[in-house]
């Protein structure tokens, strides 16, 4: 399974229209919209799992394609590292 990073998103799109797009390319096993904790909005970004394979097909295929105007940024997700680090003891 390989999770997608899905940016520059218009702020109108719904995981639906997500499904869709991306369910041309193979299996879709999850969509994940990234929403402000505060307002519930979408920041404009989301993630997408689909088998490897799969994946690969629709990063080339959707990677600058125009979705509500704006060029979608698809590429395969990067772990981040979590903010703080190890706590120091003095």
């Amino acid at each position: 399974m390989t999770k997608i990073y899905v940016g520059n998103l218009p702020f109108s799109a719904t995981e639906q229209s997500l499904r869709e797009l991306f369910a041309q390319y193979g299996t879709v096993q999850s969509i994940k919209i990234v929403t402000d904790q505060q307002t519930g909005q979408s920041r404009g970004f989301a993630f997408v799992e689909m088998p490897s394979f799969e994946a690969a097909r629709a990063i080339d295929g959707l990677n600058g394609k125009n979705l509500g105007g704006r060029p979608l940024r698809v590429n395969e997700a990067q772990e981040r590292a979590r903010a703080g680090g190890p706590r120091r003891h003095r």
